[in-house]
């Protein structure tokens, strides 16, 4: 595992303009919501070649409850090579106001020399061997679907939905991507993986205090590169970064919550879709919505358009009962509201192009070393799950974000299976919202 901080400099057109550093512009910023003198009034009294004390002066705040200081520092990058899936997910599920890009299925070389070592991420000793071997068969099985898949598409073209006139080159990787998104739920969810991630000093001290909460070795281990390089660009706004109480004993709940449902559910029978959805229109007596929702939506020219007040006050929470971790892993990153699953095995997805029969002994095997670390209460448990795992999976957010959401992934090129679910999960939206149906674009995921 590797961290790497990304220092950001003014492109050449700002030459001219102030150069500070992250805290410095925080200092400065916060000064100036402190004071009617002007930024240029402000900057005047700052030796910038020497702005430490500048800095130490105003950022005491933070420690007096301002914490909104330190969302001042702009966007800090840092890219993370190395980590398992699973913390990639864990990190995407906790930093939900960062910017962010985790490097996709399709381009990560799936043999077991992508897994980290059994001790980095908290596998038991005496059971270490067998993780390996299950993890290795996984491999085996993903790569052996893979070929039969990508070469059964060059036999029956048909089979892929290519666009009409396709270059080759286009056919070709749509033919792959045929292939690559069906063999996928063998992909072990401890293969290592590379994120980035942009944002600001207060939302990096608040995910690295959370990792280093969790009782998973990767997570903390994570959390210590993480603030070396911050520490590089930030370090007065870090300070608060380490593990607290209210995180520790947060992460100790969902590890039980998950451990008691995981035990209760784990199966490797695919389970049947269900997709629910709760849409709540009420307002306050002194203040009701005055606009329709057909004039909330009708108005845009595509899902990124500007929604009115109908749909923005609108609150919508889904569920699926059934989502694989492979599909999770992006519906994850959509960053509005709060997202919430235990993480479990309740079932396991693999697509109709895919025979289980010649899987069954891989998939009994591993449900068998994730029910032996399940009765163990180890948070290793998520680093024996491959991604068709099905989990339960609930967001809460608003309806334009919602809509916005549901047209991405069931638009062009959104992965067939996420389009089945956000289609399913549309269909009991219009149930109870039947006027936004008309201007709600629902798509067919063509091509893949």
């Amino acid at each position: 595992m590797k961290a790497t901080g990304l220092a950001i400099v003014p492109p050449p057109a700002a030459a001219g303009q102030p150069r500070v550093t992250p805290e410095l512009l925080a200092s400065v910023l916060a000064r100036y919501s402190r004071s009617n003198d002007g930024l240029a009034n402000i900057l005047s009294k700052v030796d910038l070649a020497n702005p430490d004390a500048s800095i130490d002066r105003i950022l005491k705040f933070v420690d007096y409850g301002h914490a909104s200081i330190g969302g001042l520092t702009g966007g800090l990058a840092v890219a993370l090579d190395g980590v398992s899936m699973w913390l990639a997910y864990k990190i995407f599920e906790l930093a939900q106001m960062a910017d962010g890009q985790e490097s996709s299925t399709r381009y990560i070389t799936m043999t077991p020399a992508s897994l980290p070592a059994p001790d980095e991420i908290g596998i038991p000793r005496d059971l270490a061997a067998r993780w390996q071997d299950v993890m290795a068969r996984a491999f085996d099985a993903y790569n052996a679907e893979y070929a039969r898949l990508d070469a059964l598409a060059l036999a029956k073209p048909e089979l892929v939905r290519l666009p009409a006139g396709a270059k080759e080159a286009v056919v070709t990787r749509l033919r792959k991507n045929y292939a690559l998104d069906r063999a996928r739920y063998f992909i072990p969810f401890a293969t290592r993986t590379n994120l980035a991630l942009v944002q600001s000093s207060r939302m990096w001290a608040q995910l690295l205090r959370q990792l280093d909460s969790l009782p998973h070795p990767e997570a903390r281990a994570a959390a210590a590169l993480l603030r070396d390089e911050l520490l590089k660009q930030s370090p007065r706004l870090m300070r608060h970064s380490s593990a607290d109480a209210a995180c520790q004993a947060q992460a100790a709940a969902e590890l039980e919550t998950s451990c008691a449902l995981g035990l209760e559910r784990l199966s490797t029978a695919q389970l049947a879709d269900e997709a629910w959805v709760h849409v709540d229109r009420a307002t306050a007596p002194f203040l009701p919505e005055r606009q329709s929702v057909a004039d909330s939506l009708r108005h845009r020219a595509n899902r990124y358009g500007q929604q009115g007040s109908a749909t923005r006050r609108m609150r919508v929470t889904f569920a699926l009962n059934n989502i694989a971790l492979a599909e999770l892993r992006d519906l994850n990153r959509h960053r509005t509201g709060n997202r919430y699953t235990p993480l479990i095995q309740g079932g396991f997805y693999l697509p109709p192009e895919i025979d289980r029969a010649p899987h069954a002994r891989l998939l009994a095997d591993q449900a068998a070393l994730t029910r032996e670390l399940l009765e163990r209460k180890s948070p290793a448990y998520v680093h024996s799950l491959l991604l068709g795992a099905q989990t339960p999976f609930e967001h809460g957010t608003h309806a334009d974000k919602f809509i916005y959401e549901a047209e991405l992934r069931t638009g062009m090129g959104a992965h067939f299976r996420y389009a089945e679910h956000l289609s399913a999960v549309l269909r009991e939206f219009f149930k109870q919202a039947p006027e936004a149906k008309q201007w709600v674009v629902e798509g067919v995921a063509e091509p893949e």
